[in-house]
């Protein structure tokens, strides 16, 4: 790892950091360390690290801003690599947006709105990167990115780099082919988007923002909703009729205000977050025979 930690830095691919406490990059602020942390300063430099990374046949990983996800205590063998600020160029023609992976979804869809463009308001208030929203079919308000995505490009771990249609993504619910079948970063997109009344989505924006603020905890440190909605159920109302709301175990405990999520008090490790999880699935399978699927990432 020393050499390959090396090698990135002697190629200038970006920040390289060895032991870097993964807590500092996630949302729920928990997490060990990654053995080796990178931060490409570009797709160029992100190319060059996979193809090192695979030069020395090491595991990897990407992450975007740290939603949706439990990193272990123990923390991450292997490289993890984050799409940040340096991975965002955005370009906006009539209704075609051509975006970085690393973007903010929160700020594009609030950039997009002051253009007119309607088809992102959905995703005002996901905590999230654009490349992270394409690799778990972002969505909410009854709309997801599969609705509004051309096509996106992916790079493989080895080393290539392909456009793929919205088909070819085999997009479902929460779920799309980066995730298992062809694992891949998502380092840009592009979005197909209408034009409407500019005032009209301003005002949705703030609005779904706003139900964001009113019906879910961000101001305690959490990782979004935890669990998949079991259609034509929805995973709160379980929760809640089954009496788990605040309901704790360590630091970790299901919100006070919405039940599909787990917020960390402050001093939440993974390891209680883990036990809450497996303590509300068993408990829903035996009151309800209902199988509980977490749509948080849970990485070790």
């Amino acid at each position: 790892m020393e050499r390959l930690a090396q090698e990135l830095k002697e190629n200038n691919v970006g920040k390289v950091l060895q032991h870097e406490p993964l807590a500092h990059h996630t949302t729920l602020k928990i997490g060990g360390p990654a053995e080796l942390f990178i931060e490409p300063n570009s797709v160029q430099g992100l190319e060059k690290a996979m193809t090192l990374i695979k030069k020395h046949n090491i595991p990897w990983r990407a992450i975007g801003r740290g939603s949706n996800l439990l990193v272990s205590d123990e923390g991450i063998k292997g490289a993890v690599i984050k799409l940040g600020r340096d991975i965002s160029d955005l370009t906006v023609e009539e209704t075609k947006v051509k975006v970085g992976g690393g973007y903010s979804i929160v700020a594009l869809a609030t950039q997009l709105s002051r253009k007119g463009l309607t088809g992102l308001e959905f995703a005002a208030g996901i905590p999230g990167s654009v490349g992270g929203a394409v690799y778990m079919n972002a969505g909410a308000h009854g709309s997801d990115m599969s609705k509004i995505l051309e096509k996106a490009l992916v790079l493989f771990e080895d080393g290539t780099i392909e456009w793929l249609t919205n088909d070819e993504l085999q997009f479902s619910y929460r779920h799309s082919i980066l995730q298992n079948e062809r694992p891949g970063i998502c380092i840009e997109a592009v979005l197909s988007l209408e034009e409407g009344n500019r005032e009209a989505i301003v005002e949705k924006i703030q609005k779904n923002k706003d139900y964001r603020k009113e019906t879910q905890p961000w101001n305690f440190p959490c990782a979004g909703s935890i669990f998949r909605n079991p259609l034509p159920n929805y995973a709160g109302e379980l929760i809640e009729k089954n009496g788990l709301k605040g309901y704790e175990i360590g630091g970790a405990k299901v919100s006070d205000l919405h039940a599909n999520f787990i917020v960390n008090t402050g001093s939440a490790t993974a390891q209680d977050v883990v036990d809450l999880i497996t303590y509300i699935q068993k408990t829903i399978k035996e009151k309800e025979g209902i199988e509980m699927h977490t749509e948080v990432e849970i990485v070790s």
